[in-house]
């Protein structure tokens, strides 16, 4: 199985439309927060036809109008501040924060671990548990829009990079 994470998308339509014309192959999508307008979450419900599980960010304001747009898609899970899922076998744990997933991580109770807030790319482990920031769709702070491909097969996270 193959899983796209992504995070931090502030408003970027442009790239987020580059990304999601990248991952058809994905079986699911996971969001690791900070999608920031509404109008993106109809983006990325259309664009997106698999399962998708978000978690909000710290830019997400308008819970409510984001709430009221993401029923229209019955694929999309909004799972509020934390997500804990299972995926072919493995027990991931979904947040925003990068200090709270470094937690997670460090309980031994996750395969993978995913998060966004600092835009900053990383692929890491602790003990068993793989810590991955997919970077940022934005790529106003970086200057790179980035996300991560994870296969649940092989436990290996890659990064990509969008032009």
């Amino acid at each position: 199985m193959q899983l796209a994470i992504i995070s931090d998308i502030h408003d970027r339509g442009d790239h987020l439309a580059v990304i999601l014309s990248q991952v058809t192959e994905a079986d699911a999508l996971i969001f690791c927060g900070d999608l920031c307008s509404p109008f993106i979450v109809v983006q990325l419900g259309e664009g997106f036809t698999k399962p998708i599980h978000v978690v909000f960010g710290n830019n997400d304001g308008d819970h409510f109008r984001i709430t009221q747009q993401a029923s229209r898609f019955a694929h999309m899970t909004l799972h509020g501040e934390f997500a804990e899922l299972t995926c072919d076998g493995k027990r991931i744990a979904v947040n925003h924060f990068p200090e709270i997933a470094r937690g997670l991580a460090a309980s031994n109770r996750y395969d993978l671990v995913c998060y966004g807030h600092d835009h900053k790319h990383s692929i890491e482990k602790n003990g068993d548990t793989l810590i991955v920031n997919p970077g940022e769709v934005y790529g106003g702070l970086t200057g790179v829009a980035s996300y991560v491909v994870y296969d649940t097969v092989s436990g290996v996270a890659k990064r990509r990079d969008i032009g």
